[in-house]
C-alpha cells in the first residue's frame, strides 16, 4: 500500500466504479484495474468487490476489509508524518537559504 493505491481506493469509494476512478485521477482504466487486482490478491480479503457491466451499468465498492486497511495507512501516513516534522525541520534549517527556497516549493 502507498499513496497512489490508497488514492485509487478513495476515488473508487468516492465514484463507484474504477473506470470513473481511474479518470479522476488521469489514469487509465487499464493501469487502475491492473492495481485494484493486484491489491485484492495480496490480501488475505478483497479490498474492492466489482460487479460487471451491462444494462444495470456495473460498478466496484471499497470493501469492509478495504476501509479498515485504507484508514489503517492514512492513520500510518499521519502518524509518520508527524514524527518525522522536527527532523525535517532541521534539515530545511540546515540549507543553505537558496536550496531552502526551492525545498518549500517541492
Amino acid at each position: 500500500m502507498g499513496p497512489g493505491k490508497a488514492d485509487l481506493l478513495d476515488a473508487v469509494q468516492t465514484y463507484g466504479s474504477i473506470s470513473a476512478a481511474a479518470k479522476s485521477m488521469k489514469m487509465s482504466y487499464r493501469r487502475a484495474w491492473e492495481l485494484v487486482d493486484l491489491m485484492n490478491q495480496s490480501f488475505q480479503q478483497p479490498l474492492v468487490r466489482t460487479s460487471p457491466g451491462g444494462n444495470n451499468g456495473g460498478g466496484a465498492q471499497v470493501t469492509e476489509h478495504g476501509l479498515f486497511v485504507l484508514n489503517t495507512y492514512r492513520t500510518m501516513v499521519t502518524k509518520a508524518n508527524l514524527v518525522t516534522e522536527l527532523e525535517l525541520n532541521d534539515i530545511l534549517a540546515s540549507l543553505n537559504p537558496i536550496q531552502m527556497i526551492e525545498a518549500k516549493t517541492i
